[in-house]
């Protein structure tokens, strides 16, 4: 099935379950420059890659931010937790992108080899075995399934939080809602 990304070029874009809330407050931010408001307490956690060529424009303390590579929470769910019993936030913004290291992992793995071992001078024997037991816990396939997957596996979980699944396209900097 192929997803529908949702561009937010303005306001009315917002898909209308996220407006006035967190999330529409996040898509404002970064993609239509509203002004940024004054927090004490984050209102939203964020989880997204840890690549390097993506940046969120939020105010300081509007969200608790998880960086993971693919967006893959399932690792850091004590965290997830966390922000939602002592940070109390309600909504969670799940966000892939375009070109991810993550996908197509096996692709990579001379280059992951060899880049320990010349790196972080490693043997090659110990950069094989550290690739082979763990590439397939970190392989997300596809970004936009794995982000819907995951998101509705955090709903289930978290069965009173709104989260929502969201794209960022490295070649435009914008973040698209997934339908």
């Amino acid at each position: 099935m192929k997803h529908k990304l949702i561009p937010i070029i303005k306001k009315q874009d917002i898909p209308k379950q996220y407006r006035g809330n967190p999330i529409g407050l996040l898509l404002e931010y970064h993609n239509l420059n509203r002004k940024f408001d004054n927090y004490l307490q984050a209102k939203l956690l964020i989880g997204m890659c840890m690549d390097n060529r993506k940046h969120i424009c939020i105010p300081d303390n509007f969200a608790f931010i998880i960086r993971s590579g693919g967006a893959n929470l399932r690792y850091s769910e004590f965290k997830v937790s966390y922000a939602i019993a002592v940070g109390k936030v309600r909504h969670i913004a799940l966000i892939g992108h375009n070109h991810c290291g993550m996908v197509n992992l096996i692709s990579r793995k001379k280059e992951f080899i060899n880049g320990l071992i010349k790196g972080a001078g490693w043997t090659k024997e110990a950069a094989e075995e550290h690739f082979m037991n763990l590439a397939l816990m970190h392989e997300i396939g596809n970004e936009i399934d794995f982000i819907k997957s995951e998101t509705e596996r955090l709903s289930k979980r978290y069965s009173k939080i709104m989260v929502a699944p969201l794209y960022y396209r490295v070649e435009d900097n914008l973040l698209y809602c997934i339908r």
